[in-house]
């Protein structure tokens, strides 16, 4: 009864579902093409997993729809901005530069040249501001003044 349990156990762990793609290309040159074309869509569902990686009904059917606008003769362009369409630049790891994504693209370079000038500025400070070192006769003034501060006590 353990073996039975164990086994169980162990197949069921074992087991993955798993969405197998079995669409008919034209040709191996759609198919590589559509298959570069998903890896290079985002799953609007899933956190920054492509189409190919994605496990999620909705990248399955997406990549389904890409599979068959590759073999309708689609241009990548096309495929490309019908998802945009439908689901936003959110679906492009590499969005293209616009209003809406300014901030995404500008806001790492503004941060790096503000941390530069602050570090340049910060530099400049410290060594603008440096004690140049007292002189015998100041030390002497110095060592008095301690020596007499020190008696009164």
């Amino acid at each position: 009864m353990k073996k039975i349990i164990f086994s169980l156990i162990f197949f069921a762990l074992s087991a993955q579902a798993e969405m197998v793609d079995t669409f008919q290309f034209h040709n191996d040159a759609d198919r590589l093409r559509a298959v570069e074309l998903a890896k290079s869509l985002r799953c609007p569902q899933c956190q920054n997993q492509n189409l190919v990686e994605s496990n999620s009904p909705i990248a399955y059917d997406l990549r389904l729809k890409v599979y068959n606008m590759v073999n309708d003769g689609k241009s990548n362009d096309e495929i490309v901005r019908h998802m945009t369409d439908r689901f936003g630049n959110f679906v492009r790891y590499n969005p293209p530069f616009d209003w809406s994504t300014a901030t995404l693209w500008l806001l790492p370079i503004l941060l790096f040249a503000a941390a530069a000038i602050g570090i340049w500025q910060y530099s400049q400070g410290r060594s603008r501001h440096r004690v140049a070192p007292l002189s015998t006769q100041q030390q002497q003034q110095l060592a008095s003044l301690l020596a007499t501060k020190e008696e009164k006590k």
